[in-house]
């Protein structure tokens, strides 16, 4: 029997805190490795110390990050959907386990770019004087390389494609898309920094809000092309039927 009233109320919130929490702790879980490096990484102190750090953290995120986040955005794709009361360990190894080897090979590319990034802005920021201002250049490219990033992960979840054609079109959302693609990176910086503020959120909510936050926004999208897709295919098909008709006038 369904709870209705305050009861029921407090109960769907209990229960998405469950599912969000659940869902969160095996992602920290399933990519431990990388956060255990990426503390490190936050304590470093110059820009050899970054390097030193960077490029085994680069190296790990593929094989650990990038697949466990996969598997989040799937589990946030069902809930996005209207699925909710999908099984939670159940999807998420599952689409652990399917979803590795693009998301491995996804993970490469992406962590080469941001080490390269990271370290050329880190280079520019502290030890070339005049060029100070290039580095926030580099930030500018690695907020879209973030959200590109947010796209990949929302396009493997819900598309089979290829390799490549989710790393395209990930690009394509990006820059075809700006308004949605900064909304998505206001949101996603947004939970960052409250969860800065309020580090309980890391362990149970930080990576699971992100990933509801932007496939949801990624679904409007995609729902937004098909909806223009379906319209253009009308009118051309309406246009065709008339000229079919004027043909049959003639004759």
């Amino acid at each position: 029997m369904e709870m209705r009233g305050m009861m029921g109320g407090f109960y769907r919130l209990s229960e998405w805190i469950m599912r969000l929490s659940v869902t969160n702790v095996l992602w920290l879980l399933t990519s431990f490795p990388f956060w255990l490096m990426m503390i490190s990484f936050l304590g470093a102190k110059d820009t050899e110390q970054l390097k030193a750090i960077i490029i085994p953290l680069a190296i790990v995120a593929p094989f650990t990050l990038f697949p466990a986040t996969s598997a989040m955005f799937s589990v946030a794709r069902k809930w996005v959907l209207g699925d909710t009361d999908v099984p939670l360990l159940k999807t998420f190894f599952r689409s652990y386990k399917s979803n590795y080897l693009q998301a491995m090979i996804g993970g490469i590319f992406y962590a080469l770019l941001f080490a390269i990034l990271i370290i050329d802005f880190q280079v520019y920021l502290k030890q070339m004087s005049g060029f100070q201002l290039i580095a926030y250049l580099f930030i500018a490219l690695l907020l879209l390389l973030l959200i590109s990033l947010l796209h990949f992960f929302s396009l493997l979840s819900h598309f089979h494609m290829k390799t490549i054609q989710l790393l395209k079109n990930a690009l394509i959302l990006t820059i075809g898309r700006p308004i949605r693609s900064l909304i998505m990176a206001i949101g996603a910086a947004a939970v960052i920094f409250m969860s800065t503020k309020f580090t309980f959120l890391i362990p149970f909510f930080f990576g699971s809000i992100i990933a509801v936050y932007t496939f949801y926004n990624f679904n409007l999208v995609i729902q937004k092309m098909m909806l223009l897709k379906e319209a253009a295919e009308t009118e051309t098909t309406s246009e065709s039927e008339s000229e079919s008709e004027e043909e049959e006038k003639q004759t």
